[in-house]
């Protein structure tokens, strides 16, 4: 009894389904039975025709389709329309416009060092300071290309910082003749010129 009713249920479930999709069909038939009419037409008109009438058809078809492959490869041949001068991307047109801006490509970096090359953008601009052009320009100069100097785009400031650096070096070296210190035996602490002076006279 119980496998008779599964049985029936499944049975039921299954003219559902049968007639869901027979509504779903004659549905589409109804919405395609236009374009299905259209077809049907043409397919008589093809079978109706001569050998030379489809020849002559497809010629033209091939007639038709030619001036439209060389308005295509006119289009690829015309300059891209690029007023900002926006830099091109792999495919060859410009990058949109708010990606420009965003990586400040719009900002010119002028380096006098360089020879007054400009590059445009911050990353572009901090890549060069290790570049061979401004480590050729820091050589003539005769100023090393170190840490120190980055950002330094005008020569004169270049040589001023050097210059600076330098008589900075210079105070801290330390200078062993006026600060090496001696004690004498009473505990006084003395410079060495001074100590060598009053040894020399024998008063130590």
């Amino acid at each position: 009894g119980a496998d008779l009713e599964k049985l029936k249920a499944a049975k039921k479930a299954l003219l559902k389904e049968v007639g869901l999709a027979e509504f779903e069909v004659s549905e589409l038939s109804a919405v395609l039975k236009d374009a299905v009419r259209a077809t049907q037409d043409q397919l008589q008109k093809k079978q109706s025709r001569t050998h030379e009438e489809l020849q002559a058809e497809v010629d033209n078809d091939v007639g038709d389709d030619e001036p439209e492959s060389e308005s295509d490869e006119d289009e690829e041949e015309k300059p891209i329309y690029n007023p900002k001068k926006v830099p091109l991307d792999w495919t060859g047109k410009p990058i949109p416009y708010w990606l420009y801006k965003l990586h400040g490509l719009n900002v010119e970096y002028s380096c006098e060092i360089c020879g007054n090359v400009s590059y445009w953008g911050p990353r572009a601009f901090e890549r060069h300071f290790q570049e061979w052009r401004h480590a050729h320009g820091m050589r003539c100069l005769k100023v090393p290309n170190t840490r120190a100097f980055h950002n330094i785009t005008k020569i004169q400031d270049a040589l001023d910082l050097f210059e600076r650096l330098r008589q900075d070096q210079s105070k801290s070296d330390f200078d062993r003749e006026a600060e090496e210190e001696y004690e004498d035996g009473a505990g006084n602490v003395l410079s060495k010129k001074t100590y060598q002076d009053l040894l020399r006279q024998g008063l130590l």
